[in-house]
């Protein structure tokens, strides 16, 4: 794990270096100090030596300069070595986190993965710039002052190893019992994240609602949970301060007692005294500081098994060795399809698929809630890979192809449209970063989008807010649209993608599509029958599988469930004849009346 953890540091290898180099130089200086100080008293003060007071003074002053110097160079290297890990982690976890699949991501929540990399970077470089420093400065300090002050006198010397036992008796106990505190207090700040990621982003249905009390109540609970799992972990650590100081007053009172009799007994002089209490001071923080490197690290230990865990997690979808890099149409076909999440086959999602689909047909899909069909379309772009059985595109099956160009043939708008903070114009080179002025209009006009985006002020370069939130959801859902047009794909897919359009600008939506996309495969995920029932062929979902398959009218007559449905939104009573119930929708075009769409609306 320690090395995954500093593979990052890269660039900033020679800061963390350098860091720990003078921080070495610093220790020195700072342990020759008060050998010099001793010196001073023996000898200069005690024996009226005024020239070896100047000359060891100078040395003092030389001495502490130089620790100064030295310290402000480790201190800078050590910022910026840890500051660069973070950069770096951040980046790496980053760059790992975009190669995931959707069984990847759905394996992590996303307010765990923003928690990762926030606070658990910051716990982690925190603790890397404390190693940098205090784990090096600390050892040396407690060597070398343990050395000088045995070079003092050594009988004196050994109250400094009776305080030993004592502090690392203290220090496991308070280890042992606070890192599991902070493991799941980590956990807890996943929670909090979700709690403030679903309340901003369903904002207006909370005031809507009137759910304002709610919400704080549930932010309440899980700010309250860290909080008491903090003070739990603090009451433990506060142990620290007072036991390292009740060793520090312990020792300082027996040098001082034992002292003062050598040197009543002329066995000590004074100077040497006060030696060997100033080094017991830098005894003593050295092993407070170690102390505070161990809660350190413990506290970063478990952030960074949770880094360590996004590094080494590998994308469930790669491409293949020698992966084809063309598509040669917009054929699809499903043969023999299982799929279950997670791998997991006693819970499929779609069972034996079987399908074949000619380039340029325009495929309309039908089923209730959770029947698959947004399921079934992610598997043509390899958003999920298949359990069993193949998909096939162009005759391909789509493990086969390099992921980027399998994706660059396939455009996709999701149930969830999704516009990202910039301009109108830069989301839709999305689609295509090269696209021209003129591509991107016809694009829009197709997307009957053109209408809205010209009547801005700024056109093309309109701002967008982040998701998108400045503009309507019809609007939104027109964008992405025409983002998805721009890829000039082989194979559309626009699941339920038209549901907050009016019915003519659906109608116009649907015809441009049908019209000015030859030989472009489309699939149309609606939840309404006036969508699809004019597509070269309806697919009827039913908890997985396929329940029907064919034209609106071998369906209607044919098939249970698409014929109910459409009774059901055509409004069509029992004593109402099914050549007259088509025929009345053929008359209108779309086969609803604005109180029908009203009801389906609803109903959806």
């Amino acid at each position: 794990m320690l090395y995954k953890l500093l593979k990052p540091i890269r660039e900033y290898k020679r800061n963390a270096i350098i860091g720990p180099f003078f921080v070495a130089l610093e220790v020195v200086m700072d342990v020759i100090i008060p050998y010099l100080m001793a010196k001073i008293i023996d000898i200069g003060i005690a024996r009226s030596d005024t020239r070896a007071i100047w000359i060891i003074g100078i040395g003092l002053f030389i001495s502490a300069v130089l620790s100064l110097v030295f310290g402000i160079i480790s201190g800078r290297n050590a910022a910026v070595a840890s500051s660069g890990l973070a950069k770096n982690l951040r980046q790496d976890m980053y760059r790992n986190i975009q190669t995931f699949s959707f069984g990847n991501i759905d394996k992590y929540s996303a307010p765990s993965l923003i928690t990762r990399l926030t606070t658990d970077v910051a716990n982690v470089q925190n603790a890397f710039q404390m190693l940098l420093r205090i784990l090096v400065r600390a050892p040396l300090m407690l060597v070398f002052s343990l050395l000088m002050a045995f070079k003092v006198n050594a009988d004196l010397s050994l109250v400094f190893l009776a305080t030993a036992p004592v502090l690392a008796v203290g220090l496991f106990f308070i280890v042992h019992h606070i890192e599991p505190i902070f493991q799941k207090v980590l956990r807890t700040y996943d929670r909090l994240n979700t709690v403030v990621r679903e309340n901003l982003r369903g904002i207006r249905v909370v005031k809507a609602y009137v759910r304002e009390d709610f919400e704080t109540d549930k932010f309440k609970t899980v700010s309250n949970s860290i909080y008491l799992d903090y003070s739990r972990a603090e009451k433990l650590l506060a142990i620290n301060q007072p036991l390292m100081q009740f060793c520090l007053y312990t020792c300082m009172l027996l040098l001082s007692w034992i002292g003062a009799h050598l040197i009543v007994s002329n066995s000590m002089s004074t100077g040497q005294l006060m030696g060997l209490i100033t080094y017991a001071m830098q005894i003593l923080n050295s092993l407070m500081m170690l102390s505070m490197v161990l809660m350190m690290v413990t506290m970063s230990r478990a952030s960074a098994e949770r880094i360590v865990e996004i590094l080494d997690e590998k994308a469930q979808i790669h491409n293949p060795d020698n992966p084809i890099t063309t598509v040669k149409d917009g054929s699809v076909r499903f043969v023999n399809v299982d799929f279950g999440y997670g791998g997991s086959e006693r819970a499929m999602a779609l069972q034996g698929v079987n399908l074949d689909i000619e380039a340029g047909k325009v495929i309309g899909v039908i089923g209730g809630t959770g029947s698959g069909k947004s399921t079934l379309v992610s598997l043509i772009p390899r958003l999920y890979d298949v359990t069993r059985g193949e998909v096939r595109v162009g005759g391909v099956d789509v493990r086969a192809y390099d992921l980027k160009t399998l994706r660059d043939a396939v455009a996709m708008v999701l149930q969830k449209n999704v516009l990202f903070s910039g301009t109108v114009r830069s989301n839709l080179l999305w689609g295509n970063e090269n696209a021209t002025d003129d591509e991107i209009r016809e694009a829009c006009r197709l997307a009957q989008a053109d209408s809205f985006i010209e009547a801005m002020q700024q056109g093309y370069d309109a701002p967008v807010e982040q998701g998108g939130s400045n503009f309507s959801g019809g609007q939104r859902q027109r964008l992405t649209i025409a983002r998805a047009l721009l890829k000039k794909p082989k194979v559309l897919i626009l699941d339920d993608s038209t549901s907050a359009l009016d019915s003519k600008t659906d109608e116009a939506v649907r015809d441009g599509l049908r019209t000015k996309l030859p030989g472009v495969t489309q699939f149309i995920i609606a939840q309404r029958i006036s969508q699809v029932m004019h597509a070269d062929a309806i697919l009827v979902l039913d908890c997985g599988k396929v329940d029907g398959y064919g034209s609106h009218d071998q369906l209607v007559e044919e098939n249970t469930i698409y014929r109910e449905m459409f009774r059901s939104q055509m409004r069509i009573g029992d004593d109402t004849t099914m050549e007259d119930a088509k025929g009345e929708a053929e008359k209108s075009g779309t086969g609803t009346s604005v109180r029908q769409e009203a009801l389906a609306d609803a109903a959806h």
